[in-house]
């Protein structure tokens, strides 16, 4: 006999003999909770839910009876597809914890939903050849310009509380460094996704090269800022809103200036970056125009 054998237990029962509560055999306590008994098999490997007793020579498993709301509640908590690491977590909590909890893991499935939701679309549009925004390609040309840079590798999900961060800390350094002298960006030497990370790197011009390296030079074991020199360059780029700048959207406008510089029979010669002119981004509407797209390129191929 094994406890595959659900409702029937073995001669020498711990029911009989415990001095505590009587305990349930596997298949009396999946009766009650509701589950399968391969359910509960389950969750004590998964760590979630272990019986009460195991009886070492025959393997038979045993609950006690206020183990049954912890049982349905693991039950839902995975019909919500919660990792487990949370679930085994949660279910430690006080109530009122653990509703807090399940509240703020639902929030961010909703948030995760309709990030999904407008890659989806986006990636229909792309694929069916659709583009339900136009926009409109410019160039412009840069002069060589000194600038102090922040290099980071991280994926897509840190980029909107990195970019703020990182240009904050490089224009409170500008200010010693003869102030700032073009529009900060951020530029992309490889692709950040959700699985590649970068890396990203925050740059704001700055006006005496000089007094940048000495800064860097005096504070090279804070905050990992460099001091470079951006060559003169030609960028061709496209200027979008503040709900524009929001992922996936912003791949549209990635894809719009890319699709130009191919179709003109020009090169790219450097990493891409978003331009940071906005000069009160709190303040900005969903409407208003807050960043630039942009490519530095090398002139048409004769």
């Amino acid at each position: 006999m094994h406890d595959d054998d659900p409702y029937n237990a073995p001669h020498n029962d711990p029911a009989d003999t415990s001095d505590d509560e009587p305990l349930l055999t596997i298949g009396a306590f999946a009766h009650r909770a509701r589950l399968s008994p391969k359910a509960l098999r389950l969750y004590d490997r998964l760590g979630l839910l272990h019986p009460a007793r195991v009886d070492e020579a025959t393997g038979y498993r045993w609950y006690r009876a206020d183990q049954v709301e912890r049982a349905r509640l693991v039950a839902l908590l995975r019909q919500l597809d919660m990792p487990l690491a949370l679930i085994g977590d949660l279910v430690e909590l006080p109530g009122a914890e653990a509703a807090q909890a399940v509240d703020a893991y639902w929030t961010e499935v909703d948030a995760r939903r309709a990030r999904q939701a407008a890659l989806a679309a986006h990636l229909c549009d792309r694929l069916s050849g659709r583009r339900p925004t136009m926009f409109e390609i410019k160039t412009c040309d840069v002069p060589e310009q000194t600038v102090l840079a922040e290099r980071k590798h991280l994926v897509a999900d840190e980029l909107p509380r990195w970019i703020p961060s990182a240009l904050d800390r490089l224009i409170r350094a500008a200010a010693e460094c003869g102030g700032i002298t073009g529009i900060p960006f951020v530029a992309y030497h490889a692709e950040v996704t959700p699985d590649s990370d970068g890396p990203a790197e925050a740059c704001v011009p700055v006006a005496d090269a000089r007094a940048a390296e000495e800064w860097v030079a005096a504070n090279s074991r804070g905050g990992g800022i460099a001091v470079r020199v951006e060559p003169a360059q030609r960028l061709v780029y496209t200027r979008i809103t503040k709900a524009q700048v929001a992922h996936p959207q912003i791949l549209s406008a990635f894809d719009a200036v890319e699709d130009h510089i191919a179709r003109e029979g020009m090169t790219v010669t450097g990493p891409c970056r978003e331009v940071y002119f906005a000069e009160d981004w709190d303040a900005a509407s969903a409407t208003d125009e807050v960043c630039d797209i942009a490519f530095p390129v090398s002139p048409r191929q004769s």
